[in-house]
């Protein structure tokens, strides 16, 4: 990888140096009032930024052609309410047993007077 960027860091130091030539030799052209002659080197001295940073930030190429893969979400799971253990049982006995109301500490109450 670091040879990549080696690689790369190169490469736009060199394309780097060409523009600064380019620029220099457009500014020597100018002073000597060669004219057009001038916007040749001068349009190398824009363009080639350009240039530089494209292929200084072009990675190398995946080795292995991926193809298309669906999109997965991270999502947390779903929640899913504990088990009813079956009809007429209090919530939080889990015995199965059915709850009286009227029983004192079934639920916490009295015991009512009907």
């Amino acid at each position: 990888m670091s040879d990549d960027i080696a690689y790369r860091q190169r490469r736009y130091l060199i394309m780097m140096g060409i523009r600064a030539a380019c620029f220099i030799i457009a500014v020597v052209l100018f002073v000597n009032h060669l004219g057009w002659l001038t916007a040749i080197p001068l349009v190398g001295a824009i363009a080639i930024p350009y240039f530089a940073v494209v292929f200084a930030n072009g990675g190398r190429e995946p080795s292995v052609p991926r193809g298309f893969q669906a999109y997965e979400p991270n999502l947390p799971a779903r929640y899913s309410p504990p088990a009813h253990t079956g009809p007429g049982t209090a919530p939080g006995t889990g015995s199965g047993a059915p709850a009286d109301p009227g029983t004192p500490g079934a639920n916490g109450a009295p015991r009512q007077n009907t």
